[in-house]
Order: C-alpha cells, then sequence, then structure tokens
C-alpha cells in the first residue's frame, strides 16, 4: 500500500528538546513527525556546516521542516541542502533585519561574548534566558524542555544566532509568531506572518490548541 503521508520534521528552540512539541497532534491519516534533537557542534563549525549534518538525519524525500526559535534560523539553512514541501518558522525570524535593537547591538559590539552561559547549569536561569520569562511560577513547569546547557553549545549558539544572515529568499514559508513575543517582538516581523493573539515566545507549549487547529489548513495553503 502506498505510503502518501507527509513527513514534518521538528526541531525545537537553543537548548530545548524535543519535548516541547508533545502536545502538538497532527492528523495521523496524513502526517507522520519526526524530530531532531540538538547535538554539539564541532570546534569552530558554521552553521551551514551543522545543518548539513542535521539535514543527514530528514531521511524522507520533499517533508516539511518546522523549526521554533532557533530551530527556525536551522530549519531555513537546512533548506540549503533538502528538497522540501514547506518550511514552517515560529516564534522567530526569516532576516537578520527582524532582530531586535539589543541583538543588533550585541553583534555590532560583540557583547554577545560577555553572556555568562557556565551560569546556565542553573537551570532557573537557562529557562529565564532561553524563553523570554521572568514570572517564578513558570519556571519549574519549562524546566523539563530544557536539556542542552553545555557551555560550549550555547556559545556556539548565541553567535550563531547574533550573527545570522539570511543572504537566500527562501520561498513556501509559513511565519507564525505571537503578538506577545519578548524575545523577538513582532514589531520588528518585515514580512507576511500568521499573528497569533496572546502569543509569547513559548506559544509552542502554551498554545498548543491553537497549532492543532490551524497547522492542518496551514501545512496546505
Amino acid at each position: 500500500m502506498k505510503n502518501d503521508k507527509t513527513h514534518v520534521y521538528f526541531v525545537p528552540g537553543m537548548a530545548a528538546n524535543s519535548k516541547i512539541f508533545e502536545y502538538i497532534k497532527l492528523p495521523e491519516s496524513d502526517y507522520e513527525m519526526h524530530f531532531i534533537e540538538w547535538e554539539l557542534p564541532k570546534v569552530k563549525e558554521s552553521l551551514e556546516d551543522y545543518a548539513l549534518r542535521l539535514s543527514k538525519k530528514v531521511i524522507h524525500k520533499n517533508p516539511i521542516l518546522f523549526g521554533v526559535s532557533f530551530g527556525g534560523i536551522l530549519v531555513q539553512e537546512m533548506s540549503k541542502f533538502v528538497s522540501v514541501k514547506k518550511i514552517v518558522v515560529v516564534s522567530s525570524v526569516l532576516h537578520e533585519t527582524e532582530f531586535p535593537k539589543r541583538m543588533k547591538f550585541a553583534k555590532l559590539t560583540k557583547a554577545y561574548k560577555l553572556v555568562p552561559t557556565k551560569l546556565f547549569s542553573d537551570v532557573e536561569k537557562l529557562v529565564k534566558f532561553v524563553f523570554g520569562e521572568t514570572a517564578s511560577h513558570r519556571v519549574d513547569l519549562y524546566k523539563k524542555y530544557l536539556s542542552v546547557s553545555d557551555k560550549k553549545y550555547l556559545d556556539w549558539a548565541i553567535e550563531q544566532i547574533v550573527n545570522w544572515k539570511q543572504d537566500l529568499l527562501i520561498s513556501n514559508v509559513v511565519h507564525i509568531h505571537g503578538s506577545h513575543d519578548r524575545v523577538f517582538p513582532i514589531e520588528n516581523i518585515k514580512g507576511k506572518v500568521v499573528r497569533v493573539k496572546n502569543g509569547t515566545h513559548v506559544m509552542i507549549v502554551n498554545k498548543y490548541k491553537w497549532f492543532n487547529e490551524n497547522l492542518p489548513q496551514l501545512l496546505t495553503a
């Protein structure tokens, strides 16, 4: 029997694991979900080389790549090596011009090198840095989604994000963004975007009902 399902590969945000997608459901008759976890970068590995390495985990033809935050940047890079049906970018940017001023400043001054990543072995500090959340009652909830606290990985990831340049105009992208994203404010998003009312940077977790209701239509649009 011919398998006509569309394969969707999910990539989480910086330092996060695939548990952030635990509540996302797609119609099993039409889709098969796959999850790509972060690997430690090699010494001085470029984002392009890293994306090439992870793209080898995509074993199905013409899949959909779905990335959140830094994962949204990574799937755009992976699409340069894999023929895809569609790219879904959530809580992220499509071009470096969409970065907030603080990230542009960090790039200009190289201030990102001063981020005390060695302190992020304290998961509470890591949660607040990655998710942009300050409410203490949410920290314990989000701890389970973070499993990559390696200092070398975090230093590398921060540097890749701040210095990312998008040279290619990638077509067939669905950009989904929350109206209350504090990491990448929606005011800086310049292109066509699907706006999620009251969505924050972690809306893939706390707005999962919206995604489950709307993704099937967005993936076929």
